[in-house]
């Protein structure tokens, strides 16, 4: 493996071996390879390691031509050994993991998924965990999924709504050749000012990339219509929106896209004007240029890093003189955090939500091909889309070859998910018809528990299907019966055997999954629990600390549900994973010790996330503590408690400093002390404290957007309902507030001009 600043990256070699457990195998999808579909797609538990599998994703000459990838069976110890793959890196994506394998025939892909685990393409879908589920295809995907529904209904944002498309559609990270399509969002690039709030800023998503410009559309339309070919059927473009190529020149600033950009150029960099420079020239050349019709990749809208020339290669000069180096920015994109931002917002603004489901029909539905395409001027070769060409069926190894290595270098089309148009969005006033009121009160409703208890929540972190709370229409909460009774056996208490010299939060409290069980934390006996959440019975005390337990987090990156959690010391912590079914009891065991260096503090941990292959702990007192959750090491370490925005490579943007700013000084005090939570998109903070108050800030610039009425004690929780319109408040006296909630209307109300 050689390093390259600091990435390693794996060369391409035959018969290079990875060996992963069968239970860390999330979801699994059928593939295509070169429009056959003969491959599958495994999406692993594990979020630190991606292999890209294609040997093939390049022509002959670029790469060794080793056989093709293959599944080797050996069933020792429930394990699948998986053979002959070409590169291992780090995932472009940082949100999951896959691995992905090409096989001789369909056949031999039944056979493959039949010995895999039953887990089906995963829960996210609302989809059962079946083995036809994994051979189902992208149309039956769709048709059978309520991720449109959702999408409607505004429970996911366009980003999440494309990728799921791109999914089913089988687009993959681990094959360039079927890398995820995004559509280019705004027109203007050239002005110091963009103005979001206007329609002329957005494209126009009926129409094709590269029939946006009239006069090349007229072009386009002349070709097709005087197509005199025998065996070439008649199109618009002989080129593709996405290839390979296409996204390796988006992404060459970024490893491992470098090192395949060089595999693909035999060594070289491109001409200089040919790399992608300029994002407004990018704009610009698919306007103008006939031979280019390309859409974005979803780096344009999360991974600033792609902008800048990090690691300083020599990309050399264009005919102007001009040096290439960093990619160059709009006007009013100071950064390339800026332009991901707005780009992002663009995506998720109200203009593009209504015309989306248009792009959809080019990209994935009834436009993709047949007259409507025709009508759309959106036909490309023939060799482009699936079942045009039966691989198997050509026995000319010369001919096969050279029908390969086009499928390859001139794009390959999504399978199409929908023959009819594609329902548009439902409108935010029609969700939230009361928006724009002045009267809406901002508490609606109040609970009080008999035991005056402090109130945390008991949260899941599974998707909103899997959720036990009731949230009928006249009411956003109701109260559990058995709860009102709380006498006799029908009382649910936790015990007494907490340590009192421990204040309780919400992360003192968490919740399996399916909310079948709860974990609890800060007794005085130094263990952590496992209730039963119907009857709060003990099902397990576990030991294991060297002090009282201050903070329990559980990570879903297993399938076994990893549990991690930390004593009040903050020097240790301690990983713990088990696995529940419905016929057993849970049973959890430690599997690492992560260790701190020495701190200038000693002083309790406040709280922890475990996520994404890493746990993020922070004291009480202000250092906060990033630990790798594979190896057990710390990765980074920060002395001060500020409330930061970090990119999600963990490049820091901005800060409140408590020194300097008294209503910073507050954000944070709440921030370390009490209670926060995320808008599901990302953009708007919510905090509280011991103040009674509760504080929604805009995340991007820390603006404070609206301040509740101030409560008559401290609040110990928060939490948003899943259809994000009420916010739920948990009080140091037994109270629960629910207090109406509307991001819509922050939206729209202070949605700015950018300069």
């Amino acid at each position: 493996m050689e390093t390259i600043h600091g990435v390693g990256v794996l060369a391409y070699v035959d018969c290079l071996h990875g060996k992963w457990n069968f239970s860390e195998i999330r979801a699994i999808f059928s593939r295509r390879h070169l429009l056959q579909n003969v491959a599958i797609e495994i999406f692993m538990a594990n979020r630190i390691w991606c292999a890209h599998l294609y040997t093939q994703n390049f022509p002959s000459s670029s790469v060794p031509n080793p056989s093709p990838p293959f599944l080797h069976q050996v069933c020792e110890q429930n394990v699948l050994h998986f053979v002959s793959f070409a590169v291992c890196s780090r995932s472009a994506s940082p949100f999951v993991t896959a691995i992905m394998f090409a096989f001789p025939d369909h056949a031999t892909v039944k056979k493959v998924i039949d010995l895999l685990p039953r887990v089906g393409v995963g829960i996210k879908y609302g989809l059962p965990q079946a083995r036809r589920m994994s051979l189902a295809s992208g149309k039956q995907l769709f048709k059978l999924s309520n991720m449109t529904q959702k999408w409607q209904r505004r429970e996911i944002s366009n980003f999440d709504y494309i990728m799921y498309l791109n999914t089913i559609a089988g687009r993959s990270y681990n094959d360039l050749n079927q890398y995820h399509v995004f559509p280019w969002v705004l027109v203007n690039y050239d002005t110091e000012e963009l103005d979001l709030s206007t329609a002329t800023t957005y494209r126009d998503m009926s129409k094709p990339i590269g029939a946006l410009n009239e006069t090349r559309r007229t072009y386009f339309e002349e070709r097709y219509a005087s197509w005199e070919h025998e065996q070439i059927p008649p199109f618009h473009y002989g080129t593709h929106y996405s290839t390979a190529a296409f996204t390796l020149n988006w992404l060459i600033r970024v490893e491992p896209f470098t090192t395949l950009f060089l595999n693909l150029q035999g060594g070289k960099f491109d001409h200089p004007n040919r790399i992608f420079a300029s994002i407004g020239q990018a704009w610009k050349n698919c306007q103008r240029d006939t031979s280019d019709v390309k859409e974005l990749i979803p780096e344009f809208f999360f991974l600033p890093e792609m902008m800048n020339n990090s690691n300083r290669y020599e990309l050399g000069k264009q005919e102007d003189g001009d040096v290439v180096s960093h990619v160059e920015l709009p006007p009013w994109a100071k950064t390339p955090e800026d332009f991901i931002r707005i780009n992002r917002q663009a995506l998720e603004s109200e203009f593009v939500s209504c015309q989306l489901h248009h792009w959809i029909d080019l990209i994935f539905g009834y436009k993709q091909r047949g007259p409507e395409a025709v009508r759309a001027t959106n036909v490309f070769y023939y060799l482009t889309y699936e079942g045009n060409v039966n691989l198997e069926a050509i026995t000319d190894p010369i001919m096969k070859e050279a029908v390969e290595n086009q499928i390859r270098s001139f794009g390959q089309t999504p399978s199409q998910l929908l023959t009819e148009p594609h329902p548009p969005r439902s409108s935010v006033m029609h969700l939230s018809p009361m928006m724009f009121s002045q009267n809406q009160e901002d508490v609606c409703m109040i609970m009080k528990f008999l035991s005056n208890s402090p109130v945390v929540p008991r949260r899941s972190q599974h998707p909103p299907g899997a959720r036990t709370n009731r949230w009928p229409p006249s009411l956003p909460l109701t109260m559990d019966q058995l709860l009102v009774l709380n006498t006799g056996l029908q009382r649910r208490t936790l015990g007494d055997n907490f340590d009192e010299r421990l204040t309780a939060s919400h992360s003192s409290f968490i919740t399996t999954a399916d909310n079948r069980f709860i974990f609890a934390c800060g007794f005085w006996d130094k263990s952590f629990r496992l209730y039963y959440s119907e009857t709060a019975k003990i099902l397990q005390v576990v030991f294991g600390h060297y002090d009282v337990v201050t903070v329990v987090a559980r990570s879903e990156c297993n399938v076994n549900q990893d549990l991690l959690q930390l004593p009040r010391a903050p020097r240790t912590a301690r990983s713990w994973c088990g696995c529940s079914t419905p016929r057993h009891k849970p049973l959890w065991e430690t599997t690492a010790v992560l260790r701190a260096p020495p701190l200038k503090q000693r002083s309790p941990v406040s709280g922890v996330i475990a996520e994404l292959g890493i746990v993020v702990s922070g004291s009480k007192d202000g250092p906060c503590l990033v630990h790798d959750a594979e190896p057990a090491f710390v990765v980074v370490t920060f002395d001060k408690g500020h409330v930061c925005s970090f990119t999600i490579n963990g490049k820091l943007l901005r800060f409140m400093d408590p020194h300097k700013d008294n209503a910073a000084g507050r954000a944070l005090y709440f921030f370390v002390h009490e209670s926060q939570t995320l808008s599901r998109d990302g953009q708007y903070l919510i905090l509280s404290g011991d103040g009674g108050v509760v504080e929604v800030w805009r995340c991007h610039d820390f603006t404070l957007l609206y301040t509740y009425p101030q409560c008559d004690s401290s609040i110990r929780s928060l939490a948003l309902t899943h259809d994000h319109k009420f916010l739920i408040a948990g009080l140091a006296t037994g109270c629960i507030l629910v207090f109406n909630i509307d991001f819509n209307k922050w939206h729209h109300e202070y949605q700015e001009r950018y300069t």
